[in-house]
């Protein structure tokens, strides 16, 4: 498996495009995105669990029950949630981009991001998406722009990688920054490969991969209404279609896992306001279900993140979260160590503190990516959950966003 360029254009057969259509007041920004496949591909989905769900993500999930899409269309600067009007204009949506591409609005996954409740009308998807259509290209810039809200940077990845003697791609785009938190999905996340594989597998795929990527990461504790992840998969690569479970799966699962993991981690790294990106690993424990809720336990710690945030190895509060983690585990095995490029510095064994250096530990935590790791001493799983510091700019930033 290889590294590449070209985000969600990298896969064979897809183009993607993004333009300003008028959901935010700075003409510079682009606030609306496409992707689109030449040929139907198979398609798979997941969805925030949050209760109150925006209207896209309702269409979408109608629109799947196939397991076929060819497009996927977002805007940002408005979340289309909670309006009453918000399936006419998600459904509209899809309607004026199928016109605009001859393919049926049911081939659509539509999706949008932004201010909860703002009212909201076609009249920016009546003016953008012509253009839009009209600006399809190989390069996934423009897209991963286009759905960014308060994110700082573009987010995307690529790898190329063997099936079945065949060279296959798979890319992603994503954004997120706030309302970010594990509990599926949290943010929005469009992965194209050009794998030939069943719908069914797709989705198997999928499901299992966020259990170990976008279910493990938290910014600030609150799991947004429009959160989702969709991947596309068109075939184009020849290789011979995945139909059921073996070698050529696996290979597929590990090179989702490494598109997802990455876009993780800079989902994490630009968490609102952020300084600092949290990595918690835990070992040593007694299944997998337990390294899981350890490590999310840590790294949603506000009073540890404060901490990180002030370069204060404060191993208590790593401590205190795993104890109200739900986790049944031996305390008396627990040891905490932070690590970062200016080396490791031991805080915990035995479930209580060391004789450590102070002033070590102060440039340890100096660094804009802090490791906290955890051994459980009690069995042979481990996961690891991405985060970031908890700092002034979140306020800030949160105090006036809608105004």
């Amino acid at each position: 498996m290889e590294q590449i360029k070209g985000g969600v254009c990298a896969a064979a057969g897809f183009q993607a495009a993004g333009v300003h259509c008028g959901f935010r007041k700075n003409k510079a920004k682009r606030d609306l995105a496409l992707i689109f496949s030449q040929i139907p591909a198979a398609a798979a989905s997941v969805y925030t669990q949050n209760l109150v769900k925006g209207a896209p993500l309702y269409v979408t999930q109608k629109h799947l029950k196939d397991g076929k899409a060819q497009a996927i269309i977002c805007n940002s600067g408005n979340a289309n949630t909670c309006n009453a009007n918000g399936m006419e204009i998600a459904e509209g949506t899809c309607a004026l981009l199928a016109q605009q591409l001859g393919i049926p609005a049911e081939d659509i996954i539509v999706a949008s991001t932004g201010v909860i409740g703002q009212a909201m009308t076609m009249e920016p998807f009546q003016r953008g998406i012509g253009p839009l259509v009209g600006a399809l290209g190989g390069c996934s810039a423009d897209a991963a722009e286009a759905i960014m809200t308060t994110d700082t940077v573009k987010k995307e990845t690529a790898y190329s990688f063997q099936i079945g003697g065949k060279c296959c791609h798979i890319g992603g785009i994503a954004k997120g920054s706030g309302m970010i938190h594990p509990n599926m999905a949290t943010m929005l996340v469009f992965v194209t490969t050009d794998v030939a594989i069943s719908p069914a597998l797709l989705q198997k795929a999928l499901s299992a991969d966020i259990l170990d990527s976008f279910n493990m990461i938290s910014v600030d504790g609150d799991t947004s209404t429009n959160d989702m992840v969709s991947v596309l998969a068109n075939g184009l690569a020849q290789n011979p279609p995945i139909e059921t479970e073996g070698p050529d799966y696996d290979a597929f699962c590990q090179a989702l896992h490494a598109v997802t993991c990455e876009l993780c981690q800079a989902i994490a790294k630009d968490g609102e306001g952020a300084t600092k990106q949290l990595t918690c690993t835990v070992t040593g424990a007694a299944d997998k279900s337990t390294a899981r809720v350890v490590a999310k336990s840590v790294i949603c710690s506000s009073l540890l993140k404060a901490a990180m945030f002030g370069e204060d190895a404060n191993w208590g509060r790593v401590l205190c979260a795993i104890g109200y983690s739900g986790a049944a585990l031996d305390v008396s095995k627990i040891a905490v160590s932070f690590s970062s490029a200016a080396g490791q510095v031991d805080v915990c064994q035995n479930g209580a503190g060391t004789d450590f250096s102070e002033d070590e530990a102060k440039s340890v935590l100096s660094k804009d990516e802090i490791r906290i790791l955890v051994d459980l001493g009690s069995g042979g799983e481990s996961a690891t959950a991405w985060g970031c510091d908890l700092t002034y700019d979140y306020v800030k930033i949160n105090g006036d966003y809608r105004t």
